[in-house]
């Protein structure tokens, strides 16, 4: 697969008609979202989950919010509790939900309010491939995606996999926002900066918040 753009997001970049990368939107409230990571996890630690025909995620994730996404044998859903735990995933924190509110509005979408946000890490040799996000019940509600630590590069496709897929540069604060027609659009991650960042260390942090219900 051929990227067809290789941009810097240090600005507002449309990406398609209802999504935008709003470059270095969170950078302000970087070094606050990521000191939340660590008390999330305690409650509900990274893992590498599982898929239907027993393969590995590569990307280490937990949930926090009144719902939570899982794969495992039983396939992609989500679902209340952590099933690591057997316990409610913890509460979205204050200044995620914010966030996620002021950009989904940045962006044209008011009053969005997420029941679910996935973290994700990754590591230099991570990668994530085409997907869409499909396993949510209410697909009008648009999608909120944060970049911390690491620089990485964010792949946009079309409705079908079979697009071709733009490459964009995303970096520590960045924000990327898509719903209406571009809800179901294919996306993804080709691979992360290797080094150090001087908040997050070796890892990217991603913050995936939806309204699932």
């Amino acid at each position: 697969m051929q990227p067809d753009l290789f941009s810097d997001s240090r600005t507002a970049v449309p990406l398609a008609p209802g999504a935008v990368l709003l470059g270095g939107f969170a950078l302000a409230e970087g070094g606050a979202l990521l000191d939340e990571i660590p008390r999330l996890e305690a409650i509900s630690p990274f893992r590498h989950m599982t898929t239907r025909s027993r393969g590995r995620l590569a990307v280490a994730m937990f949930n926090c919010g009144e719902t939570g996404w899982v794969s495992d044998r039983r396939g992609y859903r989500y679902q209340a509790l952590d099933p690591e735990t057997g316990k409610p995933w913890p509460a979205i924190p204050d200044i995620f939900r914010s966030l996620a509110a002021r950009a989904a509005e940045r962006a044209g979408y008011a009053d969005f309010v997420p029941d679910a946000c996935l973290v994700n890490r990754y590591d230099a040799d991570t990668r994530l491939s085409l997907h869409q996000d499909m396993d949510e019940r209410d697909h009008d509600a648009p999608i909120v995606s944060v970049s911390l630590g690491l620089s990485a590069s964010f792949l946009w496709g079309g409705p079908s996999r079979r697009d071709r897929a733009v490459r964009h540069r995303v970096h520590h604060g960045d924000v990327v926002v898509w719903g209406g027609p571009s809800r179901m659009m294919f996306h993804g991650l080709d691979g992360v900066e290797r080094g150090r960042h001087s908040l997050a260390g070796a890892w990217r942090y991603n913050l995936t918040f939806r309204k699932a219900r």
